[in-house]
C-alpha cells in the first residue's frame, strides 16, 4: 500500500472536509481587476457597488482586489469602467437645404453609474445596442437642421457639440456618460433621387421603431427586476416565518421536477427509509 493510499483510508474524513471547505471559501470569493467596476445584486437588488469609477482618484486606489460575497444569495455584475465605443450604422440624413448625405458616425461613453445601469438595461451590451438608435435619432435631427455646406466648416463642431450634449441626457438614464460624438464620413448618396428618397424613409421610420423598442426595453428591465426583487424578498421573509413549510414547499419542487418526466423510460429506485422522501412519511 503506497504512502497516498495510506494516507486517505486514515484521514479520509478529514480530507473531504478541507475540500468542501475550500470550494466554499473559494465561491465567496470574487477578484476584480483594475478595469472593471462590479455591482453586487442581492436578492435581485443592487446592494454595493466595487470599485466604482471616479475621476478623481489615482489608479491603485479605486478598491479592485479581492471581494467577499454571500453564495447563492448574491451576484456579481461585472462593468466595464474603460472607455467604450459606439458605433453607428451607416444611413441617410435629409440636410436644411435638401440634400440627402450618407452619414457614418461614432460617440465614445463610459459607464458612471453601474447600479442603474444595472437596473436599466442589465449589462453593458444591452446599453451599446439601446443607445445605438438613440444616437442615429440625434444625429439625423440635428443635421437636418444644417446645410452640407456648414457640415466643411467649423459649425460643423457646434453641431458634433449639441448631438453629444443631447445623447448625454438620454444616456444618463443607463447611468453612462457621452464623452464625445464625431462623424467619420458624410457623403452624398449613389443611385437615383426617387431611390434615396425611399431609402431615407424607410430607415427614418426603422430608426423610431428602434427608439421606441429601446425605451420599451428599458422599461421592462425596470419591472422586471422590481419583480424580481419583490419576489424573493417575499421567499426570505416565508422562510423566516415558517421554515418547516418552506423546507416542506421546496420539497414538493424538487420531486415534481424529479419524478415528472414524461416520455421518458428511466426507473428511479428508492428505499422507503430514504432521506430524499421524508417529506412522503409525514411527521
Amino acid at each position: 500500500m503506497t504512502f497516498l493510499q495510506t494516507l486517505w483510508n486514515d484521514h479520509k474524513v478529514p480530507i473531504i472536509a478541507a475540500a468542501v471547505a475550500l470550494v466554499a471559501a473559494g465561491s465567496c470569493l470574487k477578484v476584480v481587476d483594475e478595469k472593471t467596476q462590479a455591482v453586487v445584486v442581492r436578492l435581485g437588488q443592487p446592494d454595493r457597488v466595487i470599485n466604482r469609477f471616479r475621476p478623481d482618484v489615482e489608479f491603485g486606489q479605486t478598491g479592485a482586489g479581492v471581494v467577499w460575497r454571500i453564495p447563492f444569495m448574491e451576484q456579481v455584475v461585472e462593468i466595464d469602467r474603460r472607455i467604450l465605443d459606439l458605433d453607428m450604422e451607416r444611413q441617410q440624413v435629409l440636410s436644411a437645404d435638401q440634400r440627402r448625405l450618407e452619414v457614418d458616425a461614432f460617440a465614445r461613453f463610459r459607464i458612471i453609474d453601474p447600479v442603474r445601469m444595472v437596473q436599466t438595461a442589465g449589462t453593458t451590451e444591452r446599453v451599446t445596442e439601446q443607445l445605438q438608435p438613440i444616437l442615429n435619432s440625434a444625429l439625423r435631427q440635428e443635421l437636418g437642421k444644417r446645410s452640407f455646406n456648414s457640415l466643411l466648416t467649423a459649425d460643423r463642431g457646434k453641431a458634433m457639440e449639441q448631438i453629444r450634449a443631447g445623447l448625454d441626457r438620454e444616456a444618463r438614464e443607463y447611468g453612462a456618460q457621452i464623452i464625445d460624438v464625431r462623424i467619420k464620413r458624410a457623403d452624398l448618396p449613389e443611385g437615383s433621387p426617387l431611390e434615396s428618397a425611399f431609402t431615407r424613409m424607410a430607415t427614418a421610420r426603422q430608426q423610431e421603431a428602434a427608439t421606441l423598442r429601446a425605451q420599451g426595453q428599458k422599461t421592462a428591465q425596470i419591472i422586471r427586476a422590481t419583480a424580481e426583487a419583490t419576489a424573493a424578498k417575499t421567499y426570505a421573509d416565508a422562510f423566516n416565518k415558517d421554515p418547516a413549510f418552506y423546507d416542506f414547499y421546496r420539497a414538493m419542487q424538487s420531486y415534481d421536477a424529479t419524478f415528472r418526466q414524461k416520455d421518458s423510460s428511466t426507473s428511479i429506485i428508492l428505499s422507503p427509509d430514504n432521506e430524499y422522501l421524508k417529506q412522503f412519511r409525514g411527521k
